[in-house]
């Protein structure tokens, strides 16, 4: 019964005549996702800027910005993919430990709603170049709550020893900094703990934090109009087909319930994942089945180039035969770069596999097709909607 719900979601007809590897995007999977965050925010002061970095395919973000959702940029470069989407620049906010000058510029030229700064000396920079265009930048501090995440080491941003933002030891000498900048403008206070982060309690950890810096805040005599939360928001990377959405009524509920918003202020949001993965596949073909000694190798034409997230994270994405219906049999799945490493899984069961079925990596909205390398001198695979292949 599985089997069938899951073949009936894809135009498989249509799939056995294009290229592989290449992404495949539900649209209505992604239209649900926002009209469920849409309901969770109606009539609340939430705003949320979609994390670019997650996706730019242009068609992602044509829908996201005309679901009126604002922006999020950790480059010059998503800057830019904002700006010719049409995302209001009101709405669009840049992050980063290492902003360029260049960026900053872009920023600075298109007037952009708030840099997240993350440093002394990134303030002064900034103040710098503001000074030279005669503009004043709207900032917001990024600011380490050392709450812990509870998730994957390499996505893990909110503690005192990682790399970003601004430790609270600092605070002191950052405010008395900003108070001399005179062409820096703090607006705001931004927070952002990690990635993939399917345990609540460390939101309701940040919340307890935030409400903390705000009584410091106002002892400093700073009124905060933004509170920016960043993400994080976890998905089901197992059981795609059970959970397509992840639980956004919990989530803006923990903020909702154990934020203290001041009066007039408006709060963040930097949803990335959590919009896009689950409406994503990445489709591949089977090029061989290879017995080894104790075990099968399904060797596809799909590599690490095309998801990295199991080589560089060990990271799980479901795998699925859409062309199969015989019997599960146990494989180690692989790619074809010339690395040890291009492994997606190993000892997986599915159905029976043979030279030419297709394979569904699932959950591939996120950090799939933006991370995509033409490591090998390999190709970058196209992306499909299921707008471009019509009905299945």
């Amino acid at each position: 019964m599985i089997l069938k719900m899951i073949k009936a979601k894809y135009p498989i007809g249509k799939f056995k005549e294009i290229e592989t590897p290449f992404y495949y995007y539900d649209l209505d999977v992604l239209n649900k996702t926002l009209s469920e965050i849409s309901r969770n925010i109606a009539n609340l002061p939430f705003e949320v800027h979609y994390a670019l970095k997650a996706n730019v395919n242009p068609e992602i973000l044509r829908i996201i910005k005309d679901a009126g959702m604002g922006a999020d940029c950790v480059s010059g470069g998503e800057l830019q993919a904002a700006f010719d989407a049409g995302f209001p620049s009101e709405k669009i906010v840049f992050a980063g430990v290492g902003k360029a000058d260049w960026e900053i510029n872009l920023g600075l030229d298109n007037n952009i709603f708030c840099f997240n700064v993350e440093s002394i000396p990134e303030l002064e920079v900034i103040d710098e170049l503001a000074s030279k265009k005669g503009k004043i930048a709207k900032v917001a501090l990024r600011i380490n709550p050392n709450v812990s995440a509870n998730t994957h080491h390499y996505i893990t941003t909110g503690l005192n020893e990682n790399k970003f933002g601004i430790n609270l030891s600092e605070l002191d000498k950052v405010i008395r900094l900003v108070k001399t900048l005179q062409n820096i403008q703090l607006i705001g206070i931004h927070f952002h703990i990690g990635s993939q982060i399917t345990d609540i309690s460390p939101y309701k950890d940040l919340c307890a934090k935030v409400n903390e810096l705000e009584d410091y805040f106002v002892q400093n005599g700073i009124k905060l109009e933004n509170i920016n939360v960043g993400g994080g928001l976890g998905v089901d990377y197992e059981h795609p087909n059970h959970f397509p959405l992840p639980d956004f009524e919990s989530y803006f509920k923990v903020f909702r319930d154990n934020l203290k918003l001041r009066e007039g202020q408006i709060l963040h949001f930097e949803l990335g994942r959590s919009i896009v993965a689950q409406c994503g596949s990445l489709i591949s073909r089977v090029l061989y089945v290879k017995e080894g000694t104790s075990k099968k190798f399904v060797i596809l034409d799909a590599g690490f180039t095309d998801l990295i997230r199991p080589a560089l994270y060990q990271a799980y994405h479901r795998i699925e035969n859409l062309t199969s219906e015989d019997a599960e049999q146990e494989y180690d799945v692989v790619g074809p770069i010339c690395e040890s490493s291009d492994v997606f899984s190993k000892g997986y069961s599915m159905n029976g596999t043979k030279r030419g079925d297709l394979i569904a990596f699932r959950t591939a909205g996120a950090y799939g097709e933006i991370m995509a390398s033409q490591y090998n001198l390999r190709k970058l695979p196209k992306a499909y909607t299921s707008d471009d292949l019509g009905e299945v």
